[in-house]
């Protein structure tokens, strides 16, 4: 008697929603895109969406596990592909990530996630290949931050494939200014000193660490959990070499200041040197801050999270804005 082979679904065990957490925590973007399922399972999978945002950046493994649980009670919907392809990056399934990001994009028709696809791509030893999805998009129709994320991307299967100068090509993009720091500003300045530390050229590599450090540093004390900075002006000691000067020039940079300017706060902060810190100990500190914004697959897997989250609440702003209208 045959009997008949049915596919097997590999176990999977929810893990334990903890009584504080609630579907209201999911960010009203999300949840509207949780309205084709049925209320209980809306506030089912919401829950779980919320307690992966929670944990992605301190228990990716577990932020990963809430995830594939809202994924199998709903697959088809746009956001719940995306938090999975995020937290499998975070836990390092390139593979997974890859084929998520492909349904988000297909089911989303958005390439703000190109970056980490191309980084995925990476992952499983394809660096052609990533190079490839890099080039197939139009960089003038997705936002800066996403610019400069996809060309630090690029840049890392330059080097895969043993082509520094190429891979510093890729970071030479208006964005990076040496005198206007934005949020995204930190990460790629710690990306091109890298880049420049792989060609030999330590002197300015450093320019580029302390760089790097000093805008994290400002938006670090500048930006508390509400707040968003969309723009800084940072201390800068020696002039910025006049190739590069030449290459941004298209972009208009405020001139050089001390005063952190934010156009969405009503707070200010100031970023200053600390110039009787000790040499060696700031150099040591921000190599140490430049290797972790530039490495970091579990940072870099919060800003897409974030990223994602950003994106949402311009929506949730855009509707309620058009609301007030009508």
């Amino acid at each position: 008697m045959q009997r008949e082979l049915r596919p097997v679904r590999a176990r999977h065990d929810d893990p334990e929603l903890p009584d504080d957490i609630s579907d209201k925590d999911l960010d009203r973007v999300a949840r509207n895109e949780l309205k084709t399922l049925t209320k209980d399972n809306a506030e089912w999978v919401a829950k779980h969406l919320a307690m992966a945002a929670r944990l992605i950046e301190s228990d990716p493994e577990e932020a990963h596990k809430h995830v594939i649980s809202a994924a199998r009670r709903a697959g088809r919907i746009a956001v719940v592909r995306e938090s999975l392809a995020i937290t499998a990056y975070a836990v390092g399934d390139f593979a997974l990530a890859l084929r998520e990001l492909r349904t988000y994009r297909r089911i989303s028709g958005s390439n703000d996630q190109i970056a980490l696809m191309v980084d995925s791509e990476r992952g499983v030893g394809r660096p052609d290949r990533a190079l490839e999805l890099g080039r197939s998009v139009d960089r003038s129709t997705i936002p800066a931050a996403v610019q400069v994320a996809l060309a630090i991307a690029m840049s890392g299967a330059r080097l895969d494939l043993g082509q520094p100068e190429a891979a510093l090509g890729e970071l030479e993009i208006p964005q990076l200014d040496p005198n206007t720091a934005f949020s995204y500003s930190a990460e790629l300045f710690a990306a091109y000193a890298e880049v420049l530390q792989e060609l030999g050229r330590e002197d300015e590599a450093q320019q580029w660490i302390e760089r790097a450090s000093r805008a994290n540093a400002a938006f670090g004390e500048s930006a508390d959990e509400d707040e968003t900075i969309e723009i800084l002006e940072i201390e800068e000691d020696e002039e910025y070499d006049d190739d590069l000067a030449e290459l941004v020039g298209g972009v208009s940079a405020a001139p050089v200041s001390e005063d952190v300017v934010s156009t969405s706060s009503t707070t200010e902060s100031t970023a200053e040197a600390d110039s009787t810190t000790d040499a060696e100990s700031d150099e040591k500190a921000a190599k140490a801050e430049a290797a972790r914004l530039a490495k970091n697959a579990k940072a870099r897997a919060a800003r897409a999270a974030k990223a994602k989250a950003a994106k949402e609440t311009d929506v949730a702003v855009a509707d309620a804005e058009a609301g007030q209208e009508d």
